[in-house]
């Protein structure tokens, strides 16, 4: 098998609240949005795609809990982004953790989705 490409998608039901939620996180607009259906954002190198539920496969989709996936955002600066988090009305839960690669909050995104935002030790003196 030859990969040519590996992203991530995010599937909801609440497309465009989850839309406007990442819209809104990553200060940029969809690179590709077809209405009511697909999104996808250019990070770097990672894409992010988010995809509306088709009816005929939404009960496969409501037998996952949310929750399952975790999406990883370095930061520069760990309060900022807490603060912005906040101000959409999705402050992270918990306190600041610190670990070996450095600084980390979870918050989570409207459908439940991990949102882990951490700020790289590279910048944290011990």
């Amino acid at each position: 098998m030859q990969c040519t490409n590996l992203f991530v998608t995010i599937a909801t039901v609440n497309f465009q609240n989850i839309v406007s939620f990442y819209t809104n996180l990553l200060e940029q607009s969809p690179i590709n949005l077809i209405p009511n259906a697909y999104a996808e954002f250019q990070i770097y190198r990672l894409q992010l795609g988010i995809f509306k539920v088709k009816k005929n496969h939404k009960l496969e989709f409501e037998k996952t809990s949310a929750g399952q996936m975790s999406l990883c955002l370095e930061v520069t600066n760990l309060e900022t982004a807490i603060n912005h988090l906040s101000s959409l009305g999705y402050p992270p839960t918990g306190t600041i953790s610190l670990d070996s690669h450095g600084r980390e909050i979870y918050a989570y995104d409207p459908d439940g989705n991990r949102l882990i935002l951490y700020q790289g030790n590279r910048d944290i003196k011990f």
